[in-house]
């Protein structure tokens, strides 16, 4: 079953964020709370947490894009 990684909402003021670096790669194993990612917005640097354990399947927002808060950035089989 897949699962969807989606951009947390770090505090109520913040509505979008930009992934600087994705620490896994597409086919990597993960772990559950495992970081997966950074993200910054101009006020806070963001980790992105695997909300499950399994594979990377799939990243939906490369590095350097900016996506608003609770896109699906990634996808966990």
């Amino acid at each position: 079953m897949a699962t969807e990684v989606r951009l947390p909402q770090s505090g109520m003021t913040m509505h979008e964020a930009t992934i600087v670096e994705w620490l896994k790669g597409v086919g990597d194993p993960v772990g559950q709370g495992e970081i997966l990612a950074t993200a910054e917005t101009d006020k806070v640097t963001v980790d992105i947490e695997s909300p499950v354990s399994g594979v990377l399947s799939a990243i939906l927002a490369e590095a350097g894009s900016t996506v608003p808060v609770l896109d699906v950035i990634a996808i966990i089989r």
